[in-house]
C-alpha cells in the first residue's frame, strides 16, 4: 500500500516538473512526457501534457496526437479543449470550432473552453458568438487574487498601488485581458485618455468578446465626446443585450453629442416610459429636451426627478440651470429642507446649494444666495484636485514654446482648408452667443464643443502633467510640415461626423482652445479664432455661480478663478503679440452696446457677407448644449451686464486676487 502511493507521488511529481516546462522549454516537456507514458501507457494527465507540449513547441503533429486523444477518450473535455486549442493554431478553424463546442457540452463550466471559443467565433466573424461565449468565461473564470486586489485600489483611487499589482501579473501573463483592462482603467484615472484608448484597444485585440472592457471603453469614449466610436462598440453590446438601460442611455448620449438631438430623445422617450420609477432617466431626458428647445418639457421631466427622488439635488440644479426659470415658494422650501437634512449625500446637498443661490437671487435675497453659492462651491472644490501653480506653469510653457520665431519658421505648413471657426475664451464670456450669431448665418453650421483639438494636443504631451519640464513641446518642435498637415486634415476627418448641414463653414466652441491658439496656427493657419472676453468681476463671479458638470476645475474658489482668468490674458496677449492680426476679439459689453456693428466686423473677421439673421439670433432653431442655451434663445438685454454687482459687499477676496483687472 505505501509502495503504491509512494509510485503515485512520484508519477506526480514527475508531471509536476513537465509542466513546470511548458512555457520555457515546451519541447523537453514533450520528451519527459513521452518517457511517462513508455512507463504508465494510457495515463490521462501525461497524454493531454504530451499534446500541449507538442503545440506549444510547434511540433506538426501535435494535431494528430491530440486527435488520438481524443478519440480514445471521447468523453474528456481537456482533450477537447487542447485539441480545438491545436486546430485552431493550425487555422483549421472547422474542427477547432466542433472540438471547442464538444468541449462545452461535456464540461459546460470549463472556463478556458469558452474563452477559445469566442476568441474563434470573433475570427470566423461572428462577434454575437463571440461575445456570448465569452459572457459564460467571464461568469465562470475565478478572478485571480492580484487583479482583484488591483481593482480594489484602482476603485478607491490609488493608481500607483492598482499599476503596481497590474504589472505583476502581465509580467507573468503578458496576454492577461483583465489585467489589461486594469491598466486601462488607472491611465483613465490619470486623464491619460490616448494611453487609455490603446489599452483597451488592446484588450480587446486579445479578447474580442470581453465586454466589460469594451463598456469601460464607452465610457472614456463618452468623457472625451468622441461620440462617433460609442456607436459601433454600444450596438454590439446592444446586440447581447437589446433591452439594456445603460447600453441605451449611452446610445442617447452619443446621438445628442453628435446633434442628432431628435434620436436621442426618442430613445430616451421610450425609455422613460419603460423605465419611469428611474429618476436620473429623466433627468437625462430633460436634458436632451433643453437642448433642442423644448423647455416646458424640459421642466416637466426635471420635476418629475425631483418627485421621484426629493434628495436628488441634480433634478433642483437642471431646473435652475434653465436660467430664465423661476422656482415657486413650495419648491424653494422643498430645497431648504431637503439640504437641512444631515444624511443627505454631499453630490445631492452641493446640487441643492447652488439651485437655492440662483432662487434666492432672483428673489433679490442677495446675500443669502452668496451663501448658499459659496457652500455648494466649497463642497465641490473638495472633491477636485486642480492646481493654480500648476495652470501657471502651463501658461508659461505655452509661451515659451510658442515663440514668434518658432511660429514663424512654421509659416505655410498645415491644412490650408478654411472651413473651422474657433472661438475660445473663458467659459460664461458670452462664447454661445456668438456661436448663435455665426450660426445665423446661411454659410455657417453651428455644432458643440468639439474635444478634436485638445485631444490632439494630449497626444503631443502638451499637457500640464508636463508643463515646465524640459521635455515640454519636444514632440510638437520635431513635427515636420507633412506631419502638421496629416494633423490638420485628422481634424478636419475627426470632425465630418458633426458637420450636418453642407455648409463651408463650421464653428468649433470649445472655450480652452484658447490654450492651443499656436497649436490652431500651426496644423490649420487658415481657421478663425474668435476670442470672446467679459469684464474680469462678471466673468469671474459668472463662472463662481454656475456648477459645472466636468472639466472647468477652476471654478470652486474665487481665488482659482481669479489666477486662472489672470493666466487667460497673459496667454491670450502673447498670442496677440507673436501673431499679431491673427485673432479677432470680441467684447462683450460692446456686443450688448451696439450689436450689428459687433457683428459687421465679426463676420468681415471671417469673410462672411452681413446677413440680417445673424441680428435675429434667437430665432435660429438648431441644438444648443451648454449652460446658455435658453438665454441664447432670447433677445439680446443690458440688464444681465452689471448683475455682479449685486454681489459686490462679498467679491473682496475676487477684487483682490485678480489686482489690477478688477479696476
Amino acid at each position: 500500500m505505501e509502495s503504491g502511493l509512494a509510485g503515485i507521488m512520484a508519477l506526480d511529481a514527475r508531471l509536476m516538473r513537465a509542466a513546470g516546462l511548458l512555457d520555457s522549454d515546451p519541447a523537453a516537456a514533450a520528451s519527459e512526457a513521452a518517457e511517462i507514458l513508455k512507463e504508465h501507457p494510457g495515463d490521462t494527465t501525461a497524454l493531454l501534457l504530451l499534446g500541449t507540449a507538442r503545440r506549444k513547441s510547434g511540433n506538426p503533429d501535435a494535431a494528430e496526437t491530440l486527435n488520438a486523444l481524443a478519440a480514445a477518450q471521447p468523453n474528456y473535455a481537456p482533450f477537447q479543449l487542447e485539441l480545438g486549442k491545436t486546430l485552431a493554431y493550425q487555422s483549421r478553424d472547422a474542427d477547432a470550432l466542433a472540438a471547442l463546442l464538444r468541449a462545452v457540452e461535456l464540461e459546460p463550466n470549463l472556463a478556458q473552453a469558452w474563452r477559445e471559443l469566442a476568441n474563434l467565433h470573433a475570427k470566423l466573424g461572428d462577434p454575437l458568438a463571440c461575445d456570448l461565449a465569452y459572457a459564460h468565461f467571464t461568469r465562470l473564470a475565478s478572478p485571480d487574487q492580484r487583479l482583484a486586489e488591483a481593482e480594489f485600489a484602482l476603485a478607491n483611487h490609488r493608481p500607483d498601488a492598482a499599476e503596481s499589482l497590474a504589472r505583476s501579473q502581465l509580467a507573468k501573463d503578458p496576454h492577461d485581458a483583465a489585467a489589461l483592462r486594469v491598466l486601462a482603467g488607472i491611465a483613465a484615472e490619470r486623464e491619460d485618455y490616448a494611453e487609455a484608448d490603446r489599452l483597451y484597444a488592446q484588450c480587446l485585440q486579445i479578447a474580442p468578446g470581453y465586454n466589460r472592457a469594451r463598456l469601460d471603453l464607452v465610457r472614456i469614449l463618452h468623457l472625451q465626446q468622441k461620440a462617433e466610436s460609442m456607436l459601433p462598440l454600444l450596438e454590439r453590446l446592444l446586440q447581447l443585450e437589446p433591452g439594456s438601460l445603460l447600453y441605451r442611455s449611452l446610445q442617447a448620449a452619443a446621438f445628442g453629442l453628435l446633434g442628432q438631438n431628435e434620436r436621442s430623445r426618442k430613445i430616451l422617450g421610450a425609455l422613460t416610459n419603460e423605465f419611469p420609477g428611474n429618476e436620473e432617466l429623466w433627468i437625462s431626458y430633460g436634458n436632451a429636451l433643453r437642448a433642442g428647445g423644448l423647455a416646458e418639457q424640459a421642466v416637466a421631466a426635471y420635476r418629475k426627478g425631483a418627485r421621484l427622488r426629493p434628495s436628488y439635488g441634480e433634478a433642483y440644479f437642471c431646473l435652475a440651470n434653465l436660467k430664465t426659470f423661476k422656482f415657486t415658494d413650495a419648491e424653494i422650501d422643498a430645497m431648504r429642507a431637503e439640504a437641512n437634512r444631515q444624511e443627505i449625500a454631499d453630490e445631492d446637498r452641493l446640487h441643492l446649494e447652488f439651485a437655492l443661490g440662483k432662487a434666492l437671487e432672483d428673489a433679490r435675497d442677495f446675500e443669502q444666495s452668496f451663501r448658499h453659492y459659496a457652500l455648494g462651491n466649497a463642497l465641490r472644490r473638495r472633491t477636485v484636485s486642480y492646481d493654480a501653480a500648476a495652470n501657471n506653469r502651463f501658461v508659461a510653457s505655452l509661451q515659451s514654446m510658442y515663440s514668434a520665431e518658432f511660429l514663424a519658421a512654421r509659416r505655410g505648413a498645415g491644412c490650408q482648408a478654411p472651413d473651422p471657426i474657433f472661438i475660445v475664451g473663458m467659459p460664461r464670456s458670452g462664447s454661445t452667443l456668438i456661436e448663435q450669431i455665426l450660426a445665423g448665418h446661411s454659410q455657417v453650421e453651428g455644432t458643440r464643443e468639439l474635444p478634436d483639438i485638445q485631444g490632439l494636443a494630449l497626444e503631443l504631451g502638451i499637457t500640464e502633467l508636463r508643463a515646465g519640464s524640459p521635455q515640454f513641446g519636444e514632440q510638437v518642435q520635431r513635427l515636420t510640415r507633412d506631419d502638421l498637415g496629416a494633423l490638420g486634415e485628422r481634424y478636419m476627418s475627426q470632425t465630418r461626423p458633426y458637420r450636418l448641414r453642407a455648409t463651408p463653414y463650421f464653428i468649433d466652441k470649445t472655450p480652452s482652445n484658447y490654450y492651443h491658439v499656436g497649436l490652431i496656427q500651426l496644423i490649420l493657419p487658415s481657421a478663425r479664432i474668435i476670442d470672446v472676453r467679459r469684464s474680469p468681476l462678471a466673468c469671474c463671479f459668472a463662472n463662481f455661480k454656475q456648477h459645472f458638470q466636468a472639466g472647468v476645475w477652476f471654478s470652486y474658489s474665487l481665488d482659482d478663478i481669479a489666477r486662472y482668468y489672470r493666466g487667460y490674458i497673459e496667454l491670450m496677449a502673447h498670442f496677440d503679440k507673436v501673431l499679431p492680426g491673427r485673432v479677432h476679439r470680441v467684447q462683450y459689453e460692446d456686443l450688448v452696446r451696439d450689436l450689428e456693428g459687433e457683428v459687421r466686423k465679426l463676420l468681415q473677421y471671417c469673410g462672411l457677407p452681413f446677413e440680417q439673421q445673424c441680428l435675429r439670433f434667437n430665432e435660429t432653431q438648431r441644438v444648443v448644449q451648454t449652460a446658455s442655451s435658453e438665454q441664447v434663445r432670447l433677445p439680446l438685454f443690458a440688464d444681465g451686464v452689471d448683475q455682479w454687482r449685486n454681489f459686490e459687499p462679498w467679491l473682496g477676496e475676487l477684487k483682490e486676487a485678480l489686482g489690477d483687472l478688477s479696476r
